[in-house]
């Protein structure tokens, strides 16, 4: 009887290896509705999701990550600023040593724009279009690679 009640105890390990991600909105931009689909869907998937708000400053982004310690950092961006905000907020992550979190953006941004950010670090730039299953099972593959990572380190 008590090795069956042991078993419905989830593991250390298994609570563990939920995956966190940071959901957040950069600059003025005022629209999180996508946002808010996506940080649903990743709930729904049983990932752990800390939604920023709106408004928020590269700053307080970096500051996010680097106190929560997310798997995967998402950026949500629909105000054209994309290309000031960014890279703002990867060259923080870089300064504060957080290179090793993957950024996915996501948005309205333009090809030539969605190469430039994937030359200063950013991992994935999603459009609309993108189904939020495609998103789930992009952050959970990156997470993935980050944790194995980490555990070769």
């Amino acid at each position: 009887m008590a090795g069956q009640m042991n078993d419905k105890i989830p593991s250390v390990q298994a609570s563990s290896m939920t995956i966190r991600v940071i959901v957040a909105k950069p600059g003025l931009d005022g629209h999180d509705r996508g946002a808010r689909v996506i940080a649903r869907a990743l709930r729904d998937a049983g990932i752990e999701v800390i939604y920023t708000g709106l408004h928020q400053t590269p700053e307080k982004i970096v500051a996010a990550c680097r106190q929560e310690d997310p798997d995967v950092l998402c950026l949500s961006i629909l105000s054209g600023a994309h290309m000031t905000l960014i890279p703002r907020i990867m060259e923080g992550m870089r300064e504060q040593q957080l290179e090793d979190i993957p950024v996915l953006a996501g948005g309205i941004i333009p090809d030539a724009d969605a190469q430039s950010l994937r030359k200063q670090g950013v991992n994935e730039v999603l459009g609309p279009g993108t189904s939020t299953e495609q998103i789930v099972e992009l952050i959970r593959s990156l997470a993935e690679q980050r944790r194995s990572q980490e555990e070769n380190r």
